[in-house]
């Protein structure tokens, strides 16, 4: 399936800015047979003072920009054509939870891709009591790594609400799910939460959803703005495997990759620093629109 991309971010800045920084994690990514880039533009507005494109520890291509010339607001137009390849169904074959540790002591890899990164705390996705026991009611230790994954996408997706009035983009993961709202990011940084509380590794995935769905279907929750899901190591045999607990659905033709990490923090759209005064104002635009086959 193919998809034209088009996102656009704008920041107005009250009092002018005579030093700004910033990274961005918004070109999408591509990824051996699962994504396929075919043409991709990143605009700045106002041409910033720098610029480099360049990869992260994951993997990830990203964006440096700076200004050293005052501005008062700044606007981000993405354009992309990207592909989602069709994955074969394969043997869903992952170990008990019990034998997990085993598992990832036995990866001897220490790239960005490697299991040992997504198994402890990181800054956005700390240890939650209440987190780590709900996971533990969803999973048993005989049950199959895939299984767990997916039971517990499923148990959040039925426990919580999806609101886009209900959190912040700095709430922690632990007062969403007591309140039981939130938005993907909120979803995702939970059911991180509670696989690794079940050891298992997991990490974020940002990027987008088809907007538009196919005639007859829902239309999936998030697809108005940049989505996140979650990634999950499942044993040495079956690697990597997402899920979209918001959707309590399987990562599949309708999601596009931008960028993996340890949670949003890693792979945030637009981060960095400026020195300015007063209020900002921030609109955000996202449309994903499949082609039709000639």
């Amino acid at each position: 399936m193919r998809y034209d991309v088009k996102l656009q971010i704008e920041y107005e800045y009250q009092g002018t800015s005579d030093h700004a920084r910033n990274l961005l994690h918004l070109l999408p990514a591509e990824i051996p047979d699962r994504q396929r880039i075919s043409a991709s533009l990143l605009t700045v507005d106002p041409i910033p003072s720098e610029r480099r494109d360049l990869f992260d520890f994951y993997g990830n291509l990203m964006t440096f920009i700076a200004f050293h010339e005052p501005i008062d607001k700044i606007s981000l137009t993405l354009a992309a054509r990207a592909e989602r390849l069709l994955q074969s169904p394969g043997l869903e074959l992952s170990p008990p939870l019990a034998q997990m540790p085993a598992e990832i002591s036995a990866h001897n890899a220490i790239g960005g891709t490697a299991p040992h990164h997504f198994l402890g705390p990181s800054p956005r996705v700390s240890p939650d009591p209440d987190i780590s026991a709900f996971a533990r009611k969803v999973a048993a230790s005989n049950m199959p790594v895939l299984e767990a994954v997916r039971s517990l996408g499923k148990a959040l997706h039925e426990e919580m609400s999806f609101d886009p009035e209900a959190t912040e983009v700095d709430t922690p993961a632990s007062e969403a799910f007591a309140a039981r709202h939130g938005v993907c990011q909120d979803f995702s940084h939970i059911m991180i939460a509670g696989l690794r509380a079940l050891g298992i590794p997991a990490g974020y995935v940002s990027g987008f959803l088809r907007t538009i769905p196919p005639e007859g279907e829902t239309r999936l929750e998030g697809a108005d703005a940049m989505h996140a899901w979650v990634r999950a190591w499942c044993g040495a045999q079956l690697g990597w495997v997402e899920f979209d607990p918001t959707n309590n659905i399987s990562a599949g033709m309708d999601h596009i990759t931008v960028a993996v990490g340890r949670d949003y923090g890693d792979v945030a759209p637009v981060k960095g620093v400026i020195r300015t005064a007063g209020e900002q104002d921030t609109h955000h635009s996202v449309d994903v629109i499949p082609l039709t086959a000639a």
